[in-house]
Parts: structure tokens; C-alpha cells; sequence
């Protein structure tokens, strides 16, 4: 029974010793999101996404003619996916063009939403 004993008293050791190392962690992280912090207010948004292009008559179908960012383009082409259920089911990457979509995506029945951005600056000046 001796032994019993010294085994069992040397992993509560063992495990004082370890809840000082989570507590110098926890501070450690708790110091890092106020570095975090100060480099987000320094941040200023690129002014190449605010500078507003005309969408092409193929897009200006979907978004509208007026002129507006990059950023603004995208969000309402996700809207209008969204709003017809163009995304396909099985793949959710793939968006399935309807009729107005076609001539933007360059013909193609279905593309990657990956590939949409390089169809979307096709239609954009």
C-alpha cells in the first residue's frame, strides 16, 4: 500500500505544478489581442475596392447600370444567386447561370464561385 501511496502523491505534483504554466498562458494571450487591437484602427481601407466601375450591359441586367465598387458588384450578384437559388445543391462551390447570368459568365452553364470574380472583371470598367 506504500507504493500505491507514492505513486498517487507524485501526479498531484504534477499537476500543481502544471496550473501555474496555463495561468502565465492565459496572460500571455490576454496581452496579445490589445496588440491586435492597436493594428486594426491603424488600418485604412485600399481606395483601388471604394473607386467605382461600370458594370458591362450583360451585368448592369443583374446589378444594375449604376456605377459602384468592386465590393458592391459582388454583394449584389450574391444576392441575386441567392435570391433565384442558383447554387448548386450537391456542390455548393458551383453556381448554375440562368439567362442572365450566361453572358456574364462568358456562355458557361455553371462556374466555380472562385472563377466568378475573373468573370465579374471581364464586366467591369
Amino acid at each position: 500500500m506504500a507504493t500505491k501511496k507514492a505513486k498517487k502523491a507524485a501526479p498531484k505534483k504534477a499537476a500543481k505544478k502544471a496550473a501555474p504554466k496555463k495561468a502565465v498562458k492565459k496572460a500571455a494571450k490576454k496581452a496579445a489581442p490589445k496588440k491586435a487591437a492597436k493594428k486594426k484602427s491603424t488600418r485604412k481601407p485600399s481606395a483601388a475596392f471604394m473607386k467605382a466601375l461600370t458594370p458591362s450591359d450583360a451585368l448592369a441586367a443583374v446589378v444594375g447600370s449604376k456605377p459602384m465598387p468592386r465590393t458592391e458588384v459582388v454583394k449584389k450578384i450574391w444576392v441575386y444567386i441567392k435570391a433565384n437559388k442558383l447554387q448548386d445543391k450537391a456542390n455548393k462551390r458551383m453556381i448554375n447561370a440562368d439567362a442572365k447570368l450566361k453572358p456574364v459568365f462568358g456562355g458557361k452553364a455553371q462556374v466555380s464561385m472562385f472563377d466568378m470574380a475573373k468573370h465579374l472583371a471581364k464586366n467591369l470598367k
